[in-house]
């Protein structure tokens, strides 16, 4: 979505001493200028942060030569995620070059005034934004308005097409039938389908022994099941609606599930 033309909106400036991963720390006043700075919020938990990734990544390698600045905010959505370690894992092994802050605290979300994940805040050369979107999607209107703002630095830039659409749920306009609500646990207890025992912990289920399965019921394209605890690297990991602990002590945080293909 455009930002109104008549609404001026600012970039806030990144909070002192919060952690980076691929910089030593980044000022939003020293970007100004010479780039357009194009803010990520994500999580390497949240299987639609994932979905975008690849555009974030294409427009970093696309644009950053033409003055673009990608950053990622890294904002948890459980308990796990306030790790930097594991965050500096997942940036590493999801190949993230740009730089990324570790939003532990929620400190620039609350600047941000963010609704979700993945949220995209496009600023121009004078910190103003110009481009927002939560969630999925919108990615062709996003990669022009990259165009726009980076013609503002450099009249005579010379920009290769628009990316094409990596799935057909992406297709501008496509209109995606209504999925299975993402479960989130202990709170939504009653929607899984629990064999042996689960304890509730703040915010996951943790099995008490080995064998122990959970199941959730879906209507959608996939579904990944939100793992930490014993022996289990933390994170997404794609399932058909199911798991089983292998010991005791697996975590399960929730289930998540992606967009069936339009028809």
């Amino acid at each position: 979505m455009r930002a109104p033309a008549d609404l001026q909106i600012h970039a806030p400036e990144f909070p002192p001493r919060l952690p980076w991963l691929n910089v030593a720390f980044l000022r939003m006043d020293k970007q100004l200028g010479q780039h357009a700075v194009l803010v990520e919020f994500w999580d390497f938990a949240r299987i639609n942060s994932l979905r975008t990734l690849p555009y974030m990544k294409a427009w970093h390698e696309r644009y950053a030569d033409a003055g673009l600045r990608v950053v990622g905010v890294h904002t948890p959505g459980y308990s796990f995620g306030r790790d930097q370690d594991a965050v500096g894992l997942a940036v590493s092994r999801l190949g993230i070059d740009y730089p990324v802050a570790i939003d532990s605290d929620y400190l620039v979300w609350q600047e941000y005034g963010t609704q979700g994940w993945p949220s995209r805040y496009l600023f121009d050369r004078r910190g103003i934004l110009r481009h927002v979107h939560y969630g999925e999607g919108d990615y062709l209107d996003a990669e022009l308005a990259i165009q726009e703002v980076l013609e503002e630095l450099d009249q005579d830039a010379v920009f290769p097409p628009p990316l094409e659409p990596l799935r057909p749920e992406d297709e501008p306009g496509a209109l995606l039938t209504p999925q299975t609500a993402d479960i989130a646990l202990p709170a939504d207890r009653d929607r899984v389908a629990l064999v042996r025992d689960w304890i509730d912990g703040p915010d996951y289920i943790e099995a008490a022994d080995a064998g122990a399965s959970a199941t959730a019921s879906f209507t959608a394209g996939g579904a990944w099941a939100v793992l930490s605890g014993d022996g289990v690297e933390p994170g997404l990991y794609e399932t058909g609606g199911t798991i089983v602990a292998e010991s005791p002590g697996l975590r399960l945080h929730g289930f998540q599930f992606t967009p069936l293909p339009p028809e």
